[in-house]
């Protein structure tokens, strides 16, 4: 095949360097480029095969201790180099310019996420800057045994918390106003999610907005549930925990009622314990994510359970099948109406249709699974159950 030369100005730019400007502690690429936990945000580049990161004082000798990076940079060392030259200004711009001029680099790939204001003063320096969009590092998608083993840890302190959870609820009475009373008194939201959240840092891992939402607060996916829990109504619990040392994440849903469900809310459980069955059945490496997340929309409405809107709510199923799960609790790949992903084996995605209807309650069921190459493997052991 010849080639056009006048095409080669539509080639993109060969690049350079990678780099990262960011704090590891809110911020998943740089934790897994650096393996580094850091509050404040630090330079980190790949260059020749190498990584680089450059450190103030306060960090440096920690930096050189435990993050996985082949050379570390002081950043006060080339403050000072960059004052000698004259210059008044040293801001991080100042400091990549001094060491990409050195290292000649020219055209550098950052993230989506990369500082606006930081992206225009190094392009006003000469920089060429192309944005890369989610997943910066491909590589992230594809768990290693060791985050695998790491997330697994997550996902049972996150199992045992529930099942603390789901013991108050179990050891509760019903009163007259078909409300649940534990020692006493009126158990609330907030006293299953203090019982659950203290279990998790116990074992060393942080909750993030524990959902433990009752009746028609369950319509609403992502309400976090409050005040007194009511009986005979499905209570959605759904803990997703991030480990303090390792950064990554859990996350499991159940659904229980502390009393007597009705038919109509059976069937809804049924429904999606059923349609969560079939997903699993359909994940291994290959297959398309939103084919599933189609085949779990398809089926609900074969069994009379429909979406749409009524009374000015979303009712049904509105959100997505599933996500992948590391060191972000929402991360690539997404498995729904308009993902484009296929899956790969090694991937951590989450498994979690659900219902959703005023005046009846939600119903989720969530599991956290492993893709392989013939099926999937459910990191997820806690059984399965309505009535408690």
């Amino acid at each position: 095949m010849t080639s056009n030369p006048k095409s080669k100005k539509h080639l993109p730019s060969p690049i350079d360097a990678k780099l990262l400007v960011a704090a590891s502690e809110i911020n998943a690429d740089m934790l897994y480029a650096t393996k580094f936990f850091a509050p404040d945000s630090f330079i980190y580049f790949e260059f020749l095969g190498r990584s680089y990161s450059v450190m103030s004082d306060l960090e440096i000798d920690r930096a050189h201790r435990q993050a996985k990076v082949n050379t570390i940079l002081s950043l006060s060392h080339i403050q000072q180099e960059i004052s000698k030259q004259g210059h008044r200004t040293i801001d991080t711009a100042a400091v990549i310019d001094w060491i990409f001029t050195k290292k000649k680099i020219k055209t550098v790939q950052v993230p989506y996420e990369f500082p606006a204001g930081l992206a225009w003063k190094l392009r006003r320096r000469g920089f060429k800057i192309i944005p890369k969009p989610e997943p910066f590092f491909e590589e992230r998608q594809i768990k290693q045994q060791q985050e695998i083993r790491e997330i697994s840890k997550a996902q049972k302190t996150a199992e045992k918390a529930l099942i603390a959870g789901i013991e108050m609820i179990r050891n509760s009475r019903i009163n007259s106003n078909k409300k649940l009373i534990l020692n006493g008194v009126p158990l609330t939201a907030e006293k299953v999610k203090h019982k659950i959240n203290s279990i998790l840092l116990s074992h060393g891992y942080l909750a993030s907005h524990t959902i433990v939402a009752g009746g028609n607060h369950g319509c609403d996916p992502h309400n976090e549930g409050h005040g007194p829990l009511p009986a005979h109504k499905p209570i959605i619990l759904d803990i997703f925990p991030r480990c303090q040392n390792s950064g990554y994440w859990g996350d499991i849903t159940r659904t229980v009622i502390r009393g007597n469900a009705n038919n109509k809310i059976k069937d809804i459980y049924n429904a999606v314990l059923s349609t969560q069955a079939l997903a699993l059945d359909q994940i291994k490496e290959g297959s398309s994510g939103r084919k599933i997340h189609q085949m779990i929309v398809q089926t609900f409405h074969r069994l009379g359970f429909p979406t749409g809107t009524h009374n000015g709510r979303m009712q049904g199923f509105f959100h997505g099948t599933g996500h992948g799960v590391g060191l972000e609790i929402h991360e690539p790949p997404y498995i729904g109406s308009k993902a484009q992903d296929i899956l790969k084996k090694g991937q951590v995605v989450t498994v979690e249709p659900g219902l959703y209807y005023n005046g009846i309650g939600g119903v989720r069921i969530e599991d956290l699974v492993v893709v392989t190459s013939k099926g999937c493997r459910n990191l997820t052991k806690l059984p399965k159950f309505l009535e408690i």
